[in-house]
């Protein structure tokens, strides 16, 4: 089943079948009892089995199972793989780190890799002097900014959007409003200065969101905003509206933090997709991609407001046994030169424009419409949870997607920007019949 990452489906044995029903079992005793429930919910709520596929290879944009079963992953292992899973020249990088160091001392003692690419990631910020501060995960990345707003304002209070979604530690799950049950049973030990405000469009109007801006801002240190709300189901706001948040921001002395752990690094199309549209952030959050499919995140912001850290005198603040590992930097610098010397941002523009057409041709029974950004599309559903009916019966034709929105009437694409044209139709094709189905 091993291919270069462009084949089409094989789905030859049940899903699960019988190795990989066994992994399902082991995952059942040892893993949290949670993430077992909601798949048992999904069941009921869905009429179909929500079993998981175990992975056990991938490359490109192909996927194979336990069973056997091979797939076309559509959502990039959520964002992770653009450039593809397990590309060549990422793997390679890391081989050559590993060889030679896998661990340093972090912020006391770095390694040299950690260094490049701090360099990179700076010379790819929209500000002439920039800073970064490397960490793991995307929620990570949040937590830094966070902190850095605090550090640079002095005011803890926060702006986030009602549908947003930044990870769900600490820090981040206080600022994520997709939905309140996330923040429920840990409401306590939340940071509770936090400001929902409304997300345009749905027949919100830009000034319509900024009424629902808070009117006291002596307590707002920063506005965190996602460019495109990515889990809420790939809502894009009007033209214009980051922009006005960034007066928002400039007029009441907050910073604005923009989370482009999904959106950037090409994936819509730009590097980042708020410079794309005419913003210059206060502070960046980057991830996912960014390690070509190591855990890797920064948080970037210019020379300006990283001062605000100083220079402590004694340790440092904010910091992480594993931030900067060499092996994540690594994957990292393999990832930021493919994405320039290949021109997947250019790409992902072209292919996404090109996806997104070929939906819209197809007058897909059920969608309502189709949004996207470069390789980001959302397939907006007439019906509540239809998305999880159509992930499941679409994971049995061999295409990975995945359900999005608070009601779960959105299917979410991020495909690899390497996907193949013939894996594009081949799902176009096998979507149509899903939703044909009675």
């Amino acid at each position: 089943m091993v291919t270069d990452g462009d084949a089409l489906p094989a789905i030859r044995n049940p899903i699960p079948a019988a190795v990989g029903q066994a992994w399902v079992e082991r995952l059942a005793a040892s893993e949290c009892p949670a993430l077992t429930t909601r798949r048992r919910r999904r069941e009921e709520q869905t009429g179909a089995s929500h079993d998981p596929i175990v992975w056990v290879e991938a490359r490109g944009a192909n996927v194979v199972d336990a069973d056997g079963n091979r797939y076309v992953d559509l959502t990039s292992g959520f964002g992770v793989a653009f450039v593809g899973h397990r590309h060549p020249e990422v793997v390679a990088a890391v081989k050559r780190q590993a060889d030679r160091l896998l661990h340093a001392l972090g912020d006391l003692h770095p390694s040299d890799v950690k260094i490049e690419l701090l360099e990179r990631l700076c010379a790819l910020a929209p500000w002439p002097q920039a800073r970064a501060m490397l960490s793991l995960s995307g929620a990570d990345a949040v937590t830094a900014a966070l902190k850095t707003a605090v550090m640079a304002t002095g005011k803890t209070g926060v702006v986030a959007f009602e549908g947003s979604y930044h990870g769900l530690t600490y820090g981040p799950l206080a600022v994520s409003g997709f939905a309140d049950r996330f923040r429920a049973p840990f409401q306590a030990q939340l940071q509770p200065d936090v400001h929902f405000a409304t997300w345009p469009g749905d027949g919100v109007s830009i000034d319509a969101a900024l009424r629902t801006l808070p009117e006291d801002w002596s307590g707002i240190g920063a506005v965190i905003v996602e460019p495109i709300q990515g889990r809420a189901g790939v809502r894009l706001p009007p033209s214009g509206f980051l922009q006005a948040l960034q007066r928002s921001c400039e007029k009441n002395g907050a910073l604005l933090i923009v989370d482009e752990i999904f959106t950037g690094l090409g994936r819509c199309g730009a590097w980042w997709r708020s410079v794309g549209d005419g913003v210059t952030p206060d502070v960046i959050c980057v991830g996912k991609a960014l390690g070509g499919g190591l855990p890797v995140s920064a948080c970037i912001a210019s020379d300006e407001v990283m001062r605000a850290w100083g220079a402590p005198d004694r340790e440092a603040i904010h910091t992480g046994t594993f931030y900067g590992d060499p092996l994540g930097c690594a994957a990292a610098l393999a990832t930021i030169e493919l994405i320039e010397r290949e021109q997947l941002v250019d790409r992902a523009a072209a292919r996404g424009d090109a996806l997104a057409a070929a939906l819209c041709a197809e007058r897909l029974p059920g969608v309502l419409e189709v949004r996207h950004a470069g390789m980001m599309l959302g397939l907006q559903l007439e019906t509540p949870m239809k998305a999880l009916t159509l992930s499941r019966a679409l994971l049995e034709r061999g295409y990975l997607v995945l359900p999005a929105g608070t009601s779960a009437d959105v299917l979410q694409l991020a495909p690899p920007v390497t996907v193949s044209d013939a894996q594009l139709g081949g799902f176009v094709a096998s979507l149509q019949g899903v939703l044909e189905e009675p």
